[in-house]
């Protein structure tokens, strides 16, 4: 939303902003994997670089149980934001400019504009980015198969992960297809919550 908030704007080279965020977004995840697995290389990946000029020590992100996780994170919403962002940046450019000037003219701040008034007009679009953001971070499997393969100690093993092993790796056919019925019901559990719990704001709105 911030990112969509921001190529919104008047801004020089606002085109470009735009295509640099959502540029990730076409790569194949196998590629973004290898990206960032330099970025994490101890010592000499970028980050550990930088690090290094602020007088921080080398860090192995992804062999580390408590930093792996976060590791993954990071990348996955650098991979997957400025897909969400296109959405948001439709629907900030429906509403309509009058609303704004209204707001102006009454002496309305820019964060009580956006609090009232664009933030409620976005719920639609929120409600749809969070039950997809949500699927999509329990289908994503390429990026701990390039490069964690659940390790270190099984910290990065994620569900779908962990199906793909117990089905194609350790051939239990049975408890992976239990396994899947269990994760697709915690999907639609989890996207109907989120439906009914923002469809009731939506309409409050």
């Amino acid at each position: 939303m911030l990112m969509a908030l921001w190529v919104n704007q008047r801004l020089a080279g606002r085109g470009f902003l735009r295509m640099a965020y959502f540029t990730p977004t076409v790569l194949p995840m196998i590629a973004v994997a290898n990206i960032w697995l330099f970025f994490y290389t101890p010592d000499y990946g970028l980050i550990d670089q930088i690090a290094r000029k602020f007088g921080f020590g080398a860090t192995n992100w992804l062999g580390e149980r408590e930093t792996v996780l976060g590791a993954l994170m990071v990348m996955t919403v650098w991979k997957e934001a400025g897909f969400f962002m296109i959405f948001y940046l439709a629907a900030l450019q429906q509403i309509p400019p009058a609303l704004a000037e209204a707001a102006a003219l009454e002496g309305a701040s820019r964060w009580y504009f956006f609090r009232r008034v664009v933030f409620p007009l976005l719920m639609p679009t929120t409600l749809f980015v969070l039950v997809n953001a949500v699927i999509n971070s329990f289908r994503l499997v390429d990026h701990v198969v390039a490069i964690t393969k659940g390790g270190p100690d099984n910290a990065s093993s994620l569900l779908l992960f962990y199906i793909y092993e117990v089905a194609f790796k350790f051939w239990d056919t049975g408890y992976g297809a239990a396994l899947t019925v269990v994760l697709l019901g915690l999907l639609a559990t989890l996207a109907l919550g989120q439906y009914f719990f923002l469809e009731k704001r939506v309409h409050y709105r």
